[in-house]
């Protein structure tokens, strides 16, 4: 018989899901098996593991008991060292303690004793002094019976003589101070001035203070005048001097208080004698000539100044003010000669003593700056030096050289000293400077007049035209000690109350004499 085809599909599906069935059923058991005993394997291997870690638990903890109790043996030990040990502090503490009260009580038992000692001493002495002022008193009492003094005239006596011994000590202490000065200083002093004076070879030129014009003839007076003195009074209205005409021979004076205006005018007059014409509009004419003129021959004069002196970066306002000196005398000495000359002794001084040498010839030529316009502004040549100084901005140090160059204020550098040697210097030299003669005179007869003021002087010379001033005393009342104090306040007073160029010798001389007669 014949299956359907359809029914073995069926018959084949049902025994493939049967046998799958089954195979999941045994592979399930399998797999069940097999995992139970990789279970109890692994729950083998763990109670091993956790025996294994307690067992190195319970070694570790065992150590570490050991360990703290060892570490708290060990504390303990220290503790107790430590304890032993400030134990015996605390009683090496108390026996120091202990033997310095002792030592305290037996000091204050022997200071006790001093003050028992001392006051009984203090009494013992009370009663000394006692009686050493009531022996201090007979004693008195006998030497002014003795000497016929009594104790303020004692007393007077032997101030005096004291008195009298240390102005003896003063003066030879005073001289024996000049000398040792003098010996250090003088030399070295007298080798750097000799050297800077050596050095510079500037020349003198005296210069009078009024400007004098040769004429051809005398007629030329008549025409300068003009008519109803036209011509004259032109020339003083433009030019603002005064002109002199008087009978001296072919010379017309000029006369006026700025040097640099008498130049012009006296520039201005020789140019209309040559020309010959003169009238008032060429008057004008060749005055603006000739103050051109003189503008230009300043600022020439000045930059040569500069030029010479070797100087760089002054001012042009300055440059032209040292122009100006050159129509400005002191003395009769070129004011402008003479701070050139002032420059190169500071300069060559300065290069001696190896200070700054640009810095002092700039002071050097500057330091008489004032002395340019100071005829026609108010205030001294310093003070307006040291105005002109700060408003071009000059150096510090070149200012003070400026004030302090007379002594007006103290100079604070080393270059202001030498500025001060360098001009007494220059107008000390002989033949530098001169002065009229009312001047002199008067200068003089102030010289001799100071010490004459002084007790005890006889008289006093000026000699040598005011370089050095004799004083005669008396020797009954100046001793050769007093001579040394005398000599050193006359001259303090002669450079207070004079002014006078380079230095004065003060010579005290005392003498005694003894004449008798033989009959």
């Amino acid at each position: 018989m014949t299956i359907p085809i359809y029914v073995a599909i069926i018959i084949a599906v049902v025994c493939a899901i049967l046998f799958g069935v089954l195979g999941f059923i045994f592979g399930g058991q399998h797999r069940k098996k097999t995992a139970e005993a990789q279970i109890g394997s692994a729950e083998e291997e763990a109670a091993k593991i956790i025996n294994k870690a307690v067992g190195e638990a319970e070694t570790k903890k065992r150590e570490a008991v050991l360990e703290a109790k060892d570490e708290i043996h060990k504390m303990r030990t220290d503790a107790d060292r430590e304890l032993r040990e400030r134990r015996n502090e605390v009683q090496r503490q108390e026996k120091r303690m202990i033997s310095k009260e002792d030592a305290l009580e037996k000091r204050v038992e022997q200071l006790e004793k001093k003050e028992e000692s001392l006051a009984a001493k203090l009494k013992q002495a009370d009663n000394t002094l006692v009686e050493a002022e009531s022996i201090k008193r007979s004693q008195l009492e006998v030497l002014e019976r003795i000497t016929g003094y009594t104790q303020e005239q004692a007393k007077a006596y032997l101030l005096d003589t004291l008195e009298q011994t240390l102005k003896r000590e003063k003066a030879v202490k005073i001289r024996e101070y000049e000398e040792k000065t003098r010996e250090e200083s003088e030399n070295l002093a007298r080798e750097i001035i000799g050297t800077a004076i050596q050095r510079c070879a500037a020349d003198h030129a005296a210069e009078a203070t009024v400007s004098v014009v040769a004429l051809p003839n005398d007629e030329m007076k008549g025409r300068i005048i003009g008519r109803e003195g036209r011509n004259i009074r032109a020339i003083e209205t433009i030019t603002g001097v005064d002109l002199i005409i008087d009978d001296t021979p072919e010379a017309i004076t000029i006369s006026s208080f700025d040097p640099v205006r008498r130049e012009v005018a006296r520039l201005t007059l020789e140019k209309l004698i040559s020309d010959g014409r003169i009238h008032p509009a060429l008057i004008e004419k060749l005055f603006d000539k000739a103050k051109h003129e003189v503008d230009q021959t300043i600022r020439q004069a000045g930059e040569r100044a500069v030029i010479d002196a070797g100087i760089t970066g002054i001012h042009n306002e300055l440059v032209k003010l040292l122009g100006r000196l050159k129509y400005r005398t002191s003395y009769g000495q070129n004011v402008l000669n003479h701070s050139l000359e002032v420059s190169y002794i500071a300069g060559l001084m300065a290069s001696e003593i190896g200070a700054d040498v640009k810095l002092a010839k700039r002071a050097g030529l500057l330091h008489d700056i004032g002395k340019a316009v100071d005829h026609s502004q108010e205030g001294s040549h310093i003070e307006l030096g040291v105005e002109f100084a700060k408003r071009y901005k000059e150096n510090d140090i070149v200012v003070n050289a400026i004030q302090a160059h007379h002594g007006d204020v103290e100079p604070t550098s080393i270059i202001a000293c030498l500025v001060q040697a360098a001009d007494t210097v220059s107008a000390a030299r002989p033949g530098a400077r001169r002065e009229n003669l009312q001047n002199y005179i008067k200068r003089i007869k102030e010289l001799e007049d100071i010490p004459k003021n002084f007790d005890g002087v006889s008289d006093a010379y000026a000699i040598q035209a005011g370089r050095e001033i004799r004083v005669l005393v008396k020797p009954d009342k100046i001793s050769d000690d007093d001579m040394v104090l005398l000599s050193r306040t006359i001259a303090q007073k002669i450079e207070q109350e004079l002014e006078y160029p380079g230095q004065i010798k003060v010579n005290v001389i005392r003498e005694s004499r003894a004449v008798d007669y033989a009959k």
